[in-house]
């Protein structure tokens, strides 16, 4: 399978499966309420219908209990529960790998793109390639790239979230700073902030938080992984990585820009007070600073991710996709579900209610589009900005230790704070440690850095 092997070290592959095909399910204008057990099952409260397939799915994703209600009072042959479960990296992926070793996974899996490799590597995951192949010219490319580690299709996209640059239009507008469109740009608005508010930066960058680092290096179109001669390949310290590591560097030793956590209240209230004036985040920002900063309605904007050298390629900082049990004695009712879950029109207008929908599938953007009411942000509209972002996602392969790295990163680049180390230096670290990772799993490896 292209390099991957389970943790035992020996090659594994899913089995296949032939179904036949089903009509997609349309849901009915009614949706149906949800009630949450004792333990921890969502289920619709008319109950399992006779007769219907039971299928169990897994999943942190919000707003999922509204779908599956939908889903289950639309039709009466298959049945989803619902088992909320941690976020990924919060134990919801060491829940789902135990359970795929002990035999008693879910018929469903959460699953978002850069731990899918991980995922797959169990033996855990189904190959859908047979039967959801069809789908493939309706999903955003990188979206679509995302769920076929090896070759195949492991899982069906539901979201995607290219980054964009969320700022305080306000602040911009009363100093006469213009909206940075290239990152050279960005330094001199960063000054520009400084000098309108020695007490002020243009945005943090977290030292703290691996995902971020890995959306920004994406942007620079320099993949971290990739396969070749069915072994992997790594380059972490790539000549586009190392580019992004030495411009954030100099930005923050100048002190042109924090490096604080992000997710923090801190971090809220330094946005809402003016000392941040800008976020670097992706799709789900949207959300966040509506829900987070009510009183800020018509302070912020939207705009594309700063390029390097004039290319408008934007990286991506989250997502999620589901897959199908290797084990699953209901794959077809289960596929039933994920193709209405990532393809009908019905999910994109709850999504609207619950949160910002961001589709993978992109006829459901565009449904997205109308039904979402944006009443918070100025200036151009959120869609109009995101929709070309998503478009503008350079080719990105996730490889088997994806998760792991993203720690291993945020360890190294925490002295980075009191300049013990840099930020290039430590992104050396983090691909010598890779390489010896994978090996050490008992993965091929070829090579190290393409630099």
């Amino acid at each position: 399978m292209f390099g991957f092997s389970s943790d035992t070290g020996e090659s594994t592959r899913a089995p296949g499966t032939h179904w036949s095909r089903r009509s997609l399910l349309r849901t009915s204008a009614g949706l149906g309420t949800s009630a949450l057990l004792a333990d921890g099952t969502l289920t619709g409260c008319s109950g399992r219908p006779s007769g219907a397939t039971q299928v169990r799915v897994w999943s942190w994703l919000t707003g999922m209990d509204q779908y599956v209600a939908a889903f289950n009072s639309a039709q009466r042959d298959v049945h989803v529960e619902l088992s909320v479960i941690a976020a990924g990296i919060s134990g919801g992926y060491a829940q789902q790998t135990n359970a795929i070793r002990a035999h008693n996974a879910p018929d469903i899996l959460h699953v978002e793109y850069q731990a899918l490799p991980q995922i797959v590597t169990t033996g855990g995951l189904r190959d859908l390639s047979a039967e959801v192949d069809d789908l493939a010219g309706g999903f955003l490319p990188a979206a679509w790239q995302g769920v076929r580690p090896g070759g195949k299709t492991w899982a069906l996209p539901m979201d995607f979230c290219p980054m964009a640059f969320f700022y305080r239009k306000d602040l911009f507008d009363k100093a006469g700073i213009e909206v940075p469109r290239t990152w050279q740009e960005f330094r001199h608005a960063a000054s520009a902030v400084r000098r309108a508010d020695r007490g002020a930066r243009i945005t943090t960058f977290p030292l703290n938080d691996g995902a971020f680092f890995a959306g920004m290096a994406w942007q620079a179109g320099d993949p971290w992984w990739d396969i070749a001669a069915d072994s992997w390949r790594v380059a972490i310290d790539g000549t586009g990585t190392l580019r992004v590591a030495e411009y954030w560097q100099d930005m923050v030793s100048s002190g042109r820009a924090a490096h604080s956590a992000t997710g923090t209240q801190s971090w809220i209230s330094a946005m809402h007070h003016g000392r941040l004036w800008g976020m670097l985040g992706a799709t789900w920002g949207v959300g966040m600073l509506k829900k987070s900063l009510p009183a800020d309605k018509g302070r912020w904007a939207v705009a594309p991710l700063p390029a390097w050298d004039g290319d408008p390629s934007t990286g991506v900082w989250g997502g999620s996709a589901f897959g199908i049990s290797a084990e699953s004695k209901v794959p077809e009712a289960a596929l039933t579900f994920l193709r209405w879950l990532s393809t009908d029109p019905a999910v994109p207008k709850i999504g609207s209610k619950v949160t910002f929908p961001s589709p993978a599938y992109r006829a459901s953007r565009q449904v997205a589009r109308g039904a979402y009411r944006d009443d918070f942000f100025a200036g151009q509209p959120v869609f109009d900005v995101l929709d070309q972002a998503a478009t503008r996602v350079p080719e990105w392969t996730w490889g088997p230790t994806s998760l792991s790295a993203f720690a291993t990163i945020a360890d190294t680049l925490g002295p980075v704070s009191t300049r013990a180390t840099t930020i290039p230096r430590a992104i050396h670290q983090v691909q010598s440690s890779t390489v010896a990772a994978m090996r050490a799993r008992g993965l091929a490896v070829t090579g190290g850095s393409r630099t």
